[in-house]
């Protein structure tokens, strides 16, 4: 990659810097008029700026560092220290006129820079998979191969990396497929205990077979998507934000491919948009949750966690979101996702 592609312009809006960050795959981008490093936007700057409620139409220099770290091609063997001391994921060479003539990524000099979490992980895998139908006519949804592995030991090896290794899994259809795999895996890293669901209880209720297991902090997530975030981040934040539920949420844009009308009284053109854009937060289906959650759930109640999720905000409780960007985000529950899933996890490898 070369250096020019990771400069976004401060003038940019905040929405062209989240697509710019997808497209190189990076978590960071140089404002350097000229090459001379000016300031420094990671997703994490994004995101604290969204959550202070900036909006996507805003200027990018709103949300940067204009302080960054950096080190002169001289100290350039110090990289390594300086990216460890401050817990960073890059950090720019500059020459004697203050371009950049490199850039140090912490992956690239064996530097993890993860915040461990440690905490439980509760995975939802008793659903029937409607939407992959067939591959889960033989196949749960959780053990469909996403390249050289099931989506679920995908989803479980991704919190593994951040210090979770104990595992609650709900399980219903073709429990016993799901429970032979991963019994027979060897030295798996870590460890699970499943609840067995006689009756389909959604993605809420079945967190009630799992009362008086968890006295902590948890992570729930579903068995059909794979985030690419910073998990121990996020607990920091559901910690810092003292949320009884955390919604991790990735920003979605997406262009109407036909042009819109709207309709006003007895039938008349009230306006029109061409292809018009619309930018949103989804719900990735991936929380960090309180086990007060968990006791105070109705036993056998058919319900889905975001209703859970409604019950708690209307009584006024604190439920927050952890957003992310779009491409952090991938999502198998639709066979075109599947595929599409699987693409970037070889372009990964």
């Amino acid at each position: 990659m070369k250096l020019e592609e990771l400069y976004i312009c401060e003038d940019a809006s905040i929405l062209e810097t989240m697509k710019k960050l997808d497209e190189t795959g990076q978590r960071i981008l140089f404002i350097a008029p000229e090459g001379r490093l000016k300031a420094v936007l990671t997703d994490g700057d994004l995101r604290k700026f969204l959550l202070r409620g900036g909006n996507l139409e805003q200027p990018v220099k709103r949300a940067a560092n204009y302080a960054p770290k950096s080190l002169p091609v001289a100290d350039r063997a110090r990289a390594k220290e300086v990216l460890e001391q401050y817990g960073i994921d890059a950090l720019p060479i500059l020459d004697r006129d203050g371009s950049i003539a490199d850039v140090i990524f912490a992956t690239g000099v064996d530097v993890d820079n993860r915040k461990q979490a440690g905490i439980p992980v509760v995975v939802m895998a008793g659903g029937l998979g409607t939407r992959l139908y067939p591959y889960t006519k033989i196949l749960p949804k959780p053990l469909i191969p996403v390249g050289e592995k099931p989506i679920c030991e995908l989803i479980l090896d991704r919190f593994c990396e951040y210090g979770c290794r104990r595992v609650y899994m709900v399980v219903n259809y073709k429990k016993n497929m799901i429970k032979s795999y991963f019994n027979d895996l060897e030295q798996k890293p870590y460890q699970i205990e499943y609840a067995d669901e006689a009756e389909f209880l959604g993605t809420g209720g079945g967190l009630c077979l799992l009362k008086g297991k968890l006295d902590s902090t948890f992570f729930f997530s579903n068995c059909d998507t794979l985030l690419d975030v910073d998990y121990g981040d996020v607990y920091e934040y559901h910690k810092a934000h003292h949320n009884l539920i955390t919604m991790i949420c990735a920003y979605k844009h997406f262009t109407v491919p036909y042009g819109v009308v709207e309709m006003g009284e007895n039938g008349a053109i009230e306006g029109m948009r061409e292809k018009p854009e619309l930018n949103f937060l989804t719900n990735t289906g991936v929380y960090v949750v309180e086990p007060q959650v968990v006791e105070e759930l109705e036993d056998g109640k058919n319900q889905g966690f975001p209703d859970v999720i409604e019950k708690y905000r209307r009584a006024g409780q604190p439920v927050g979101v952890y957003p992310i960007s779009e491409s952090s985000w991938m999502d198998m529950g639709q066979m075109e996702e599947l595929e599409k899933m699987r693409r970037r996890l070889e372009q990964q490898a």
